[in-house]
């Protein structure tokens, strides 16, 4: 994140000390209780890239795997490279766990983190239904030439795991996000919400005023992989009750995050094209949707501060589309692994601190950018 150099020494301080130990804790914001602040430049945007479906380590034992998380990586440094965001949010589906047969997941979680980890930024990220979904045999290792050998990390690097036929789970892949990575901004949220993980909230906040947070972010584990698709009816209570905790008066807009669509937006999804209100630029596939509803729609529609919703999964659809006062909002497909041969991109997110609005965008692998829309109105 740049400072810039007539900011007052103090802020300074505070945001240097901030980057370098992101889960120091921050003063209280809004609630009683202190919790970790994004830090804003006080009367500049903040901005937010959406990497969504990277699908790291994909057919991991071939050629054309390998190639695939080298042309993401190249995807993801464009993006931030031309945005220059604040602040990235990793929206599911990081890797291809079920592509994975060893215990090395991490380390594809870490290649898929490397373009924003290098250029000093911030992130969070949260589950998709492949992050840690088991290992699927591929038929044709039942073929000869049979089952390939098993490819152990080489001994100097950071991998000491087992090297066998198992996966990972999603609680080690956040614990080594968080601990080897002191940019991560991610959590493993309640204990009682198990087996959802990344259940959490990080308010932004003006440097200059850590009290007055601009916007709230919430993270959703929306399941899949090792457990149903699902937001289950204790996160949803576990969001009413953390945003009336810290925001009681709506007074802050929310914004929200999580990985596979509700149904909601199967009853908001364009038959055909992108037509206005919609905003977008492909609509090629129907909605594939979580296997429940269980009341988190519900809490959000009545909720006025929440302005939108922000999922992957997807990947041939990425519009925004209104549910009365609430966004509902796709992702850009920014990963070569997982199917289809879309260009890939990535959603900018832009808060406006004064006046206050909340814009968005996409930005494409070809630098260009479309589907600006205004989500604030």
């Amino acid at each position: 994140m740049t400072v810039l150099l007539s900011a007052a020494p103090l802020a300074i301080l505070f945001l240097t000390f901030l980057l370098l130990r992101p889960h120091s804790i921050w003063p209280a914001t809004v609630g009683s209780d202190p919790q970790v602040s994004l830090p804003a430049r006080p009367g500049y945007p903040f901005k937010i890239a959406l990497f969504a479906d990277l699908h790291f380590g994909e057919n991991a034992w071939t050629d054309w795997g390998p190639r695939q998380d080298v042309s993401s990586v190249n995807v993801m440094s464009t993006v931030l490279d031309d945005e220059t965001p604040d602040f990235v949010v990793y929206l599911g589906d990081v890797i291809t766990a079920n592509n994975i047969p060893i215990a090395n997941a991490s380390l594809y979680w870490d290649q898929a983190l490397s373009p924003t980890i290098s250029r000093g930024i911030p992130f969070a990220s949260v589950f998709g239904n492949h992050d840690d979904a088991p290992f699927e045999w591929p038929l044709e290792w039942f073929s000869a030439p049979g089952i390939p050998p098993v490819h152990c990390p080489v001994a100097n690097s950071s991998f000491s795991g087992d090297c066998s036929f198992r996966g990972i789970q999603r609680l080690e892949l956040m614990k080594n996000e968080i601990e080897q990575n002191a940019q991560s901004f991610s959590s493993k949220g309640p204990v009682d919400l198990w087996p959802s993980i990344s259940n959490y909230v990080l308010p932004i906040s003006p440097t200059n005023n850590s009290r007055s947070p601009v916007a709230y972010l919430y993270f959703l584990d929306s399941g899949g992989g090792s457990y149903p698709e699902v937001i289950s009816n204790a996160q949803s209570e576990w969001f009413k009750t953390r945003s009336l905790e810290i925001n009681p008066d709506s007074r802050v807009p929310e914004l929200i995050f999580w990985h596979i669509p509700s149904k909601a937006y199967e009853k908001v999804a364009p038959s055909s094209g992108v037509p206005k209100p919609c905003v977008g630029s492909i609509n090629k596939e129907t909605v594939a949707s979580q296997k429940a509803e269980t009341g988190i729609m519900d809490i959000l529609a009545n909720r006025t501060s929440v302005k939108a919703v922000f999922v992957g999964h997807n990947h041939g659809l990425d519009w925004c589309c209104p549910d009365n006062k609430l966004w509902l909002c796709y992702a850009r497909h920014t990963g070569y692994g997982g199917y289809g041969t879309w260009a890939r991109g990535a959603r900018i997110i832009e808060i406006n601190q004064h006046p206050f609005s909340i814009k968005s965008w996409i930005r494409m692998e070809n630098h260009d950018v479309h589907s600006q829309v205004d989500l604030s109105s």
